[in-house]
């Protein structure tokens, strides 16, 4: 009899390992979504956020980096060739941390991140003309509306109406 009074503890805790194994697993698929932040590498900082945002290296794959990084003279329609040693220790930094997660495992057209896939599907409820406006100038502006953009994050929650932003796209903003 004692053994019977047992069993249903049993299998209650064997239940529990395998709801536990399952909601680590999940959570493991979870992160391989999403891109890790790292901390940039000074030389990237220092030559790519002079003229731009030095966006997170997960935001592309390592063929697209490899690609950027191979044709600095003609960056985009602009010069922004650097000397041989930054460019090897900038590549090799961008390789080590580029995407390798599920929404960056595709090389988007002209290897620009407002292209990818992702992008193009997170940004679908952006009315085109925001793009345009003084206040953002280009989807590439990503600092406009994702306020800690700098420090590698895109969250939601950090997303602001931008200053100086037509009143009139104001609709649908959730800030």
């Amino acid at each position: 009899m004692k053994n019977k009074s047992l069993a249903p503890v049993r299998y209650a805790r064997a239940a529990m390992k395998w709801i536990a194994i399952l909601l680590l697993a999940g959570a493991g698929l979870a992160r391989a979504d999403s891109p890790q932040r790292v901390a940039p590498l000074p030389k990237y900082q220092q030559e790519c956020a002079a003229c731009h945002l030095a966006y997170p290296p997960g935001m592309l794959p390592a063929a697209s980096w490899k690609r950027l990084m191979g044709s600095l003279s003609t960056h985009y329609g602009t010069d922004a060739s650097l000397d041989e040693a930054s460019v090897r220790e900038i590549s090799g930094w961008l390789q080590t941390h580029a995407g390798t997660y599920k929404r960056v495992s595709e090389e988007p057209p002209q290897d620009r991140i407002t292209r990818s896939q992702w992008f193009v599907r997170k940004h679908s409820e952006v009315d085109p003309q925001i793009w345009k406006q003084a206040a953002v100038k280009s989807a590439a502006n990503c600092a406009a509306c994702h306020t800690a953009a700098d420090k590698g994050s895109f969250r939601e929650s950090e997303i602001q109406f931008p200053k100086g932003l037509d009143a009139r796209f104001r609709r649908n903003w959730s800030d």
